[in-house]
């Protein structure tokens, strides 16, 4: 901690030009973003901090234009790293892709990597991300050993699981609502080698899928599985499985794994293009492009770990109104037959998605509201209409059914009522919150919508 507090913040200045800032689903409103090399010189003029826009809903947006967002970009400075331990300090605007670029080469990656690489360390510290090898080691929280935060009174805070743990845990998976992270102390994993050896399956059915996601956990520690989630009947929740671990150098190709060339989605694809029709057909080649039923090998990371980082701009597939995406937790208790039932409401709802991703989870964060629990994690894609809302509310009363959670970082729609009914520490969390910031300077669109924040008036 430091030894003197800094001053009280000021009002936010209305210095930026008002901009539409958005998430990566496209759902833009209006804000003032500022970019600094110095983020406490700003912070305490900022409601929030962003990084580089991926989360999918209003967590990383202002609640109001009088509300200053500080973008932390360009406070990407390695501060240090530890040879022997694996120990590494950053600002919080330095990035997953930056990290591979830099560490992987030398034999050390991230203990855990979410979908994307792009993707910076304050924003998976916020949204405690998790990865392919949650059921083996956990979220991104459980290798932070220690954070710089500013807190809303002005006074800059390190903290750890042993100095200040609650303001600690409260900001693992806190969204960015207790502090602006200006730095982030964590743990690399050494790696044999810097390529993937891949099983893969194409699987016929949830009540397969179910059980072959449970048996390769225990023997892969990394995995996942995209699924149909159109079709139904005895073909209902068919898919493709697949589980990873680092290759041994013995396995591996003696080079570093060259860059992938990436695309560039060009324009905001066509209404027709995300028609139910499209939809099934795609989801029926994609399921037959698995030919073999079984195979396995070396493949590249990145197409292990960010295959849609390869076309930049992905999200205007779903059109000029955007997209959201809904992620839930399943309890591991009735896993099976809550996976089942809540594929059958999706399909009888009409929520047609390309993209249906399956996970296995293991044991809960230590965050106060870090999103994972012992089950399974099911995550989909939904094209903005006039019905989402009616659609999520009905996914939300069934997850509150099941004993579940959703995932505040891909959040758009759901209620307040619903939230707390899915998730016990909410109370918990706000009291640290308020602890730290009892006039609640720090806010989002997401916080106001969620939490009853009083935003400022524009």
């Amino acid at each position: 901690m430091s030894p003197a507090p800094a001053p009280a913040p000021a009002a936010a200045p209305l210095g930026p030009p008002l901009q539409t800032l958005a998430g990566w689903g496209r759902v833009g409103r209006p804000g003032r973003e500022r970019l600094s090399e110095d983020l406490a010189a700003i912070a305490p003029r900022a409601a929030l901090s962003r990084g580089l826009g991926r989360s999918y809903g209003d967590s990383s947006l202002p609640a109001s234009t009088a509300d200053l967002a500080l973008n932390t970009v360009l406070a990407d400075r390695l501060l240090a790293f530890d040879e022997t331990s694996g120990k590494v300090r950053a600002e919080a605007g330095f990035t997953m892709r930056e990290l591979y670029r830099v560490f992987l080469p030398r034999g050390w990656f991230a203990p855990v990597t979410p979908g994307t690489s792009f993707v910076t360390l304050g924003g998976m510290v916020a949204s405690d991300v998790h990865g392919k090898n949650h059921h083996s080691d956990g979220t991104f929280g459980r290798h932070v050993t220690g954070l710089r935060l500013m807190v809303p009174d002005g006074r800059v805070i390190d903290c750890s699981p042993q100095t200040e743990p609650e303001l600690f845990w409260a900001t693992i998976g806190g969204m960015g609502l207790t502090g602006h992270i200006l730095e982030v102390e964590f743990t690399l994993k050494r790696v044999p080698s810097p390529w993937i050896y891949q099983y893969s399956e194409r699987v016929p059915d949830i009540d397969t899928f179910m059980r072959r996601l449970e048996e390769v956990g225990h023997d892969w520690p990394m995995s996942m599985g995209w699924i149909d989630c159109i079709s139904r009947g005895a073909s209902m929740g068919r898919g493709h499985l697949m589980a990873g671990r680092w290759a041994a150098p013995s396995e591996a190709p003696a080079r570093f794994p060259r860059q992938l060339p990436r695309l560039r989605l060009p324009f905001e694809l066509p209404d027709l293009a995300l028609s139910p029709l499209s939809v099934r057909l795609f989801n029926f080649a994609y399921y037959w492009k698995h030919l073999r039923r079984q195979a396995q090998g070396i493949v590249h990371p990145e197409v292990f770990f960010y295959p849609l980082d390869a076309i930049l701009d992905w999200n205007k597939g779903y059109g000029k109104r955007g997209f959201t995406q809904y992620q839930v937790v399943l309890p591991k208790a009735d896993a099976a037959r809550s996976a089942k039932a809540f594929l059958e409401l999706l399909t009888r709802e009409g929520g047609a998605s390309f993209l249906c991703v399956i996970k296995d989870c293991a044991d809960e964060g230590q965050g106060l509201l870090s999103f994972p629990l012992p089950g399974i994690s099911v995550a989909l894609d939904i094209k903005i209409t006039d019905q989402t809302q009616r659609l999520v509310d009905r996914l939300n009363q069934f997850v509150i059914s099941a004993g579940g959670r959703i995932y505040l970082t891909k959040d758009l729609f759901t209620r307040p009522e619903d939230y707390r009914a899915m998730d016990p520490r909410v109370d918990h969390f706000l009291a640290v919150r308020r602890k730290w910031d009892p006039d609640l300077r720090l806010r989002s669109a997401q916080s106001v919508r969620l939490f009853g924040d009083p935003p400022p008036a524009a």
